[in-house]
């Protein structure tokens, strides 16, 4: 099928994958969710390439999955299609590398902690703002990465601004580099990892993940996946209230109607709730 949501390339032993919903900042619908499997497959198939990247065409790399789940489909099912997105390039053979501007949020930034290496621009903002949608996390990665207390204050508080420098810092990224020079420093890392013996780097990402897969983070991810399935699939009044502002008004009145409900105490006046 042809791609309609990425574009694929191919640059001798690297296969380049683009994100290409730039009028939606890359955001990850199920058709591009389907594209990007087809087109990691299609670079694991293909015996010239050694290293698999991922950008993000136009402004952003990109702002998360699309908060679109179809009401009456199976949104268990969707999730899952989601998750095996993301660990595909945890478990991908091959190295991978994301190379990330401006945004990378929510789903992305799972995407992005799944590739072996991540390089930023500055000016990057990252951040797993799904609570403020009342949705859940996909790919629970963020605490095997940067350690649970950073990983609770970034998902409890939604904190979507997190800096290329804190990113960097705190392990989320491998390097920093100027926006202009993002490509060319992850087209480097691949080639370095390229001219390797593929056999010896295959194996040795391999033994990398198992420190992690050893201590049951692939069952702690699928139960964390399984509290997400719940999140989506319950409704609260409160729920209700804002996905219904947010289909209609847009992300930021149905935000700003949340915050109103707040009292100084902080708690949520349910009988405002209509």
């Amino acid at each position: 099928m042809p791609f309609e949501t990425i574009n694929y390339e191919t640059e001798g032993p690297l296969a380049w994958i683009t994100l290409n919903r730039p009028d939606k900042l890359n955001a990850i619908s199920k058709r591009m969710v389907t594209e990007l499997k087809l087109a990691t497959d299609k670079a694991q198939c293909d015996d010239d390439i050694r290293v698999i990247l991922v950008k993000g065409e136009g402004r952003a790399f990109s702002a998360g999955f699309d908060l679109d789940y179809d009401p009456d489909g199976d949104i268990r099912q969707e999730l899952l299609d989601d998750f095996e997105l993301i660990m595909r390039f945890w478990d991908s053979p091959k190295p991978t590398i994301a190379a990330v501007h401006t945004y990378c949020l929510g789903g992305a930034l799972e995407l992005a902690i799944a590739c072996d290496i991540t390089v930023a621009a500055t000016g990057c903002r990252f951040g797993e703002p799904e609570v403020k949608f009342g949705s859940g996390i996909v790919a629970m990665l963020l605490p095997y990465v940067v350690g649970p207390k950073r990983a609770k204050e970034m998902i409890l508080t939604g904190n979507d601004r997190i800096t290329s420098e804190q990113a960097e810092s705190w392990g989320l990224v491998n390097r920093v580099v100027k926006p202009e020079n993002l490509l060319e420093e992850a087209r480097s890392i691949a080639m370095e990892i390229a001219r390797n013996d593929q056999q010896a780097v295959r194996i040795s990402k391999q033994a990398l993940n198992n420190t992690y897969e050893i201590g049951r983070m692939r069952d702690a991810l699928k139960h964390a996946l399984e509290l997400d399935v719940a999140i989506e699939i319950t409704e609260t009044a409160e729920s209700r209230k804002f996905n219904e502002i947010l289909k209609n008004e847009g992300t930021k009145a149905a935000i700003e109607w949340r915050d109103s409900q707040m009292g100084f105490t902080g708690q949520v006046k349910r009988h405002d709730i209509g």
